[in-house]
């Protein structure tokens, strides 16, 4: 009798040690397809840094945007000339940003 339970007691230490083996092998394969997926896998820039929005909290935000759209805003309402509207409109957008950065990135 205790000759049968050894005997099937290395049976399952081998089946055991095959299945470990097996999962290891699965593990270090699939570790190696993750790695050669992320080397060939270009990277996505992040977008995000080319704007200075997201480096501003919502209210910031909304701020700039109520300003810009309020300054384009007025100079169509109070400028009649097609050529003048236009002209400040690209005016407004162009010096939106430099509005922005002397307002909010002040280092004291």
């Amino acid at each position: 009798m205790s000759k049968e339970r050894a005997r099937r007691r290395v049976e399952r230490d081998a089946a055991r040690a095959a299945a470990e083996t097996k999962r290891v092998r699965r593990a270090a394969r699939s570790a190696r397809r993750r790695a050669l997926l992320r080397r060939v896998t270009p990277r996505v820039p992040d977008r995000r840094r080319a704007w200075l929005l997201p480096r501003r909290s919502p209210g910031q935000r909304a701020f700039i945007v109520g300003l810009g759209v309020g300054l384009v805003g007025i100079v169509w309402y109070l400028v009649d000339s097609w050529p003048v509207r236009i002209g400040f409109t690209l005016l407004v957008l162009l010096m939106l940003p430099v509005l922005v950065v002397m307002t909010f990135d002040r280092r004291v």
